[in-house]
């Protein structure tokens, strides 16, 4: 947190607008717009809210099938399931860990074949980079399949001069504690299509009928922010380049130090675009290194710093055990291997060149004690 977010908190305060909606609500969706260059943009309680009301928007119902990255969070498919609908997961692409144009084609022409094309297909902008998207929306558009960007993790990424979360038919963002900038809890749909995004507005405030009691006509929903935390969205939108900035210097850091090491590689930068470099994530060869993964991650943890593996892939997750996946190729399924030997170190913002430099040193360590075993 920082001055402008308490500067227009503490007007909400002043202003004793605490309940949801108000002034910070409008011009937190204007100025998120302005900034990504959106046609409009809808506040919500989170990014999860975002994809389901989006999903809605798509007509997406029981029985329905929908694409979607299978190297995410959960988050990115639960809303599939709020609709009854069914799952078909994609792999990613080596070259920037997002979907495979490859796996989607062939995922597409057997739907076509089938009968059955998705409603959606969700395409996630994984660890603050864009997925290649000319490709993957030249094969939807062909099929004639709308595409929903989730960007809740890329807010502030480039692909080809455009912002990340910008090219589908919705894009989704988060702002969740752990993402670029927060509101604590919060989440963004943006489109072109401004009708489409008012009708999201009118589920997302309990479907309220225009009349002078209160009358429902249709199922709503509980999702609009509130405008104490859109004054927050507002100070933090104001310093998301300077979050960026300092995300690409910690990566940068890490790069330089460990990128040397035999059995090391970090997740590309496509050529596309540019990077958020939300979180720093590497892959590990175990043969190479000596060391897997996973037990840097804990030798991390008995150091009292915390890393994570990169997502598991919701084809691996026992609750979507039943549905199909799409590997990027017949026989290499990328995702289940950057599961495998993937982690994502500490990344935050603040973190200080102290802090970095102790992590780097734990796990040059472990990598030097590895090779001499």
């Amino acid at each position: 947190m920082g001055e402008w977010e308490i500067r227009l908190v503490e007007e909400a305060f002043r202003d004793n607008w605490l309940a949801p909606l108000g002034p910070h609500v409008d011009g937190f969706e204007h100025e998120l717009a302005r900034y990504t260059g959106a046609g409009g943009a809808l506040a919500l309680s989170s990014g999860t809210a975002a994809i389901h009301l989006a999903l809605k928007l798509l007509d997406v119902d029981k029985g329905d099938t929908v694409f979607c990255s299978s190297l995410t969070f959960i988050a990115s498919a639960n809303p599939i399931l709020y609709q009854n609908a069914v799952p078909i997961f994609i792999d990613s692409e080596p070259e920037s860990w997002n979907m495979s144009p490859l796996a989607l084609e062939r995922a597409l022409h057997d739907a076509n074949k089938a009968g059955k094309l998705p409603k959606a297909v969700i395409v996630v902008n994984l660890y603050g980079q864009s997925a290649d998207m000319d490709p993957i929306l030249e094969l939807c558009n062909r099929y004639g399949v709308p595409v929903l960007e989730d960007a809740a993790e890329s807010l502030g990424a480039i692909y080809k001069g455009k912002a990340s979360g910008t090219l589908g038919k919705f894009g989704i963002y988060s702002f969740n504690g752990n993402k670029i900038i927060t509101t604590s809890g919060g989440g963004m749909l943006v489109s072109e299509d401004l009708n489409a995004l008012n009708k999201a507005r009118y589920w997302a405030t309990q479907a309220r009928d225009p009349a002078r009691h209160y009358q429902h006509s249709e199922i709503g929903y509980n999702y609009r922010l509130s405008n104490v935390l859109a004054a927050i969205g507002r100070g933090q939108l104001k310093v998301l380049d300077e979050r960026i900035a300092a995300r690409r210097k910690v990566y940068s850091n890490y790069f330089s130090h460990l990128s040397d090491r035999d059995g090391i590689a970090f997740m590309p930068e496509a050529e596309f675009g540019s990077s958020t470099r939300w979180l720093t994530a590497l892959t590990i060869d175990p043969e190479r290194c000596g060391i897997s993964a996973i037990q840097i991650v804990d030798i991390l943890a008995e150091n009292h710093v915390e890393a994570r593996p990169v997502w598991k892939p919701l084809h691996l997750q026992p609750l979507f055990r039943h549905c199909f996946y799409y590997p990027h190729q017949e026989d290499d399924s990328v995702s289940d291997k950057l599961f495998e030997n993937g982690i994502c170190l500490p990344s935050g913002s603040s973190l200080s060149m102290n802090d970095q430099g102790r992590i780097i040193d734990i796990i040059d360590q472990a990598l030097k004690k590895a090779v001499t075993v």
